[in-house]
């Protein structure tokens, strides 16, 4: 069990985060705000996929007054991302955004910092400080290493809201950069206890984007820092939903539904397994085998042969290890029964449905 890094708890809407409280799933959209059904329409298919919170970029007044309509047709808190102008900020709290981003290399002046803050206490909003490694404040910019200069940059703007006695932030540092990422989130942990949103920024394209974000994220997770994700990624952005369930299964920090090991494969294999594991898994996204129908996650091994399992897959709940034209079916490491291969994935199924529902 992951020990969490202690914080305080955050409301943001309806979700409360912190360690007191499971690690939110968070994405953007990537439509025009003030596109209202084009913006709802992604929302809801994020919401489908297992968002749980949503931030939308305000660049316009139009996007900040867009922010009431959007609100009232989604389930899911809202966050408006604002950049330079803070105006967009306080039209977007007016309108009921549920938290606000603002960068502290493009709002600078302590008199715009000032009403942002008055404008979120006044409606108890909070706000994320969101530093980016690409966009710091000027008098921080270019001194020691990127982490270093990241959270100071961080410190330095915090003071603003100390002094205004406004503690309802949520704290984020990123860089494109994996090693500059989670160093700055490390040094970090250690100067506050706000709650942390992770990410690493730019990551790119789905495959390498997953790559770079895994480690990311995963290493900080692993430390017991962060209380939401976001995986950036130039994709859809419900891949980046999908990405972020499969990393918090993966360090433990939750469970979304019945989890697959499967062997890589080698000489030994006498089965093609790759589409075995593939329809195994479709299968598992069915109506059928959703996590709301489940009492327990269950750890599944689908294996080549009979070295990996299921000796090397005794860990596992259920499983199958194929052998020529046959299956054999497992339960804790022990066979239950052999069956033809070609019956084998029908009868593997049939005990995981029976096995989620004890």
């Amino acid at each position: 069990m992951i020990k969490r890094r202690k914080t305080r708890t955050v409301r943001i809407g309806d979700v409360y985060i912190g360690s007191d409280h499971p690690v939110s799933i968070q994405s953007m959209t990537n439509t025009v705000t003030a596109d209202i059904p084009a913006t709802v329409s992604q929302i809801k298919r994020l919401e489908k996929a297992g968002c749980e919170i949503v931030r939308v970029s305000v660049k316009s007044p139009e996007d900040a007054k867009a922010v009431e309509d959007i609100r009232e047709e989604i389930g899911i808190p809202l966050v408006a991302d604002i950049h330079f102008d803070h105006r967009l900020a306080l039209e977007a709290v007016k309108r009921g955004a549920d938290k606000i981003r603002i960068n502290p290399g493009n709002i600078r002046r302590k008199d715009h910092i000032d009403r942002v803050i008055s404008a979120c206490r006044e409606r108890g909003v909070p706000v994320r400080i969101g530093v980016n490694s690409g966009s710091l404040t000027e008098s921080a910019s270019g001194k020691g290493k990127p982490c270093d200069v990241m959270v100071s940059s961080l410190l330095g703007y915090m003071e603003h809201f100390r002094k205004a006695k406004f503690d309802d932030l949520v704290i984020s540092l990123k860089s494109s950069d994996v090693e500059t990422t989670v160093k700055a989130y490390r040094l970090m942990a250690d100067e506050c206890d706000h709650p942390f949103h992770l990410g690493v920024t730019a990551a790119g394209t789905r495959d390498n984007g997953i790559v770079k974000a895994s480690i990311g994220i995963g290493s900080l997770l692993l430390d017991g820092i962060g209380d939401t994700v976001r995986v950036s990624l130039t994709a859809a952005p419900e891949e980046e939903v999908t990405a972020a369930k499969r990393i918090l299964s993966s360090v433990g920090s939750r469970k979304f539904g019945h989890e697959i090991i499967a062997c890589p494969t080698c000489g030994r294999c006498q089965v093609d397994l790759e589409p075995i594991v593939n329809e195994i898994e479709k299968a598992l996204c069915g109506s059928r085998f959703a996590v709301r129908g489940s009492k327990k996650h269950l750890l599944i091994a689908v294996m080549g042969c009979e070295v990996n399992g299921p000796g090397e897959a005794k860990a596992a709940d259920v499983g199958i290890a194929f052998g020529k034209g046959k299956g054999a079916i497992f339960k804790e490491g022990k066979i239950i029964r052999t069956v033809n291969a070609d019956i084998a994935v029908r009868e593997l199924m049939s005990i995981i449905e029976a096995e989620g529902k004890e």
